[in-house]
């Protein structure tokens, strides 16, 4: 009997925070994104963050270098901030829309490759060029996307606290605070 049960595990761990309806922490990364327009993902709320568009394209680059690391490619890395992050000048629907699809795409891609695996072996080998496991690459994926997701809520809230969310722009009471709070 081939053992994947860690693997099934882990793949469950990427769908559920990217697009489950039942995470542990909250939203998904797909229900925190949900509701961003152009203008909000390309804002950055002080010059020294990053904006919400930014961190679409860092969270879809490490997918892309699990699954370069997963195929053997000992030499892709991402060491420029253009490779990790990304530069955009103006974020439009067309763009925005690209950013969404690519990250779609890179979590498909990522699953797939670990649907090709037959057992549970390979999470105990070395990344090629790194100096930990497919195990410890993969759970920090599932980390990354969770620490972002809660980054991109923030950001949401203060770019709505900013009125650049024209539907929560007021509460019924004229307050631009609005009445959203977190139940968690």
């Amino acid at each position: 009997m081939v053992q994947n049960d860690e693997l099934i595990r882990i793949i469950d761990l990427l769908n559920t925070t990217y697009e489950g309806e039942e995470a542990w922490h909250g939203p998904s990364l797909v229900e925190v994104l949900s509701g961003v327009s152009p203008e909000m993902a390309g804002h950055r709320l002080t010059p020294n963050t990053h904006s919400i568009a930014e961190l679409v394209f860092h969270m879809t680059s490490w997918r892309i270098f699990c699954v370069k690391k997963m195929q053997g490619d000992k030499d892709f890395d991402i060491k420029t901030p253009e490779k990790n992050f990304g530069s955009f000048q103006v974020i439009d629907d067309f763009e925005w829309e690209a950013l969404q699809m690519e990250l779609s795409l890179s979590q498909e891609e990522l699953v797939n490759e670990l649907d090709k695996r037959d057992d549970d072996e390979f999470l105990e080998d070395i990344v090629p060029g790194r100096d930990y496991t497919y195990y410890d690459m993969l759970h920090g994926v599932i980390n990354h996307d969770t620490y972002h997701s809660g980054q991109i809520s923030i950001i949401k809230k203060g770019l709505k606290f900013k009125g650049l969310d024209e539907d929560h722009a007021h509460d019924e009471f004229g307050s631009k605070y609005g009445d959203e709070f977190d139940d968690y």
